[in-house]
């Protein structure tokens, strides 16, 4: 199963130097029943990109958490066994959560398919959408705007290959 793990420059070099993307449970996003469900789509690339899109949220919620890292969303692409895949049944239908889910073990960086990170003139608009996060998640509709200009940026496509260059770049 191809699965999105969000994470940040400085998650990313950690990877690189250990290895792995973590060792479970770790929160992905993927193309999950109620994701399918949500988007009414049997198009399987559009369903890829909206689980890419919720791992990008969700790197910019990792961002809000550390004011330290680069302001640019990372995401990983990597195939791991379904079996090591689980959705919580609890938060499957919440809005917030689809295509959410949870990988057990290890997860091994050399599984990677991609990765996916925002180019440099993103940062600015992804700077002020992680700053306007928990006034978006309150409800402020001024404040959705602005993290909803994040998602105005595509994400740029990483072969793995190019993580040294990726990691040195956040150094």
């Amino acid at each position: 199963m191809r699965v999105y793990v969000p994470l940040t420059l400085p998650g990313l070099a950690e990877a690189h130097k250990t290895g792995e993307l973590g060792s479970g449970p770790l929160v992905a996003y993927a193309v999950t029943p109620a994701l399918r469900e949500w988007y009414l789509s049997d198009d399987i690339e559009e369903l890829e990109y909206a689980a890419l899109s919720r791992a990008a949220l969700a790197s910019l919620r990792l961002l809000a958490a550390d004011p330290g890292a680069p302001r640019r969303r990372v995401v990983v692409a990597v195939d791991v066994p379904d079996r090591a895949t689980e959705v919580d049944p609890d938060r499957g239908l919440d809005p917030a959560a689809l295509g959410e889910m949870r990988v057990s073990g290890t997860v091994p960086l050399a599984k990677a398919a991609s990765v996916h990170v925002d180019a440099g003139d993103a940062e600015a608009d992804v700077a002020a959408a992680a700053e306007a996060l928990g006034a978006a998640d309150g409800g402020d509709d001024d404040a959705q705007f602005v993290v909803d200009g994040a998602e105005d940026h595509e994400l740029l496509w990483f072969a793995t290959q190019e993580i040294p260059n990726l990691v040195g770049a956040a150094g």
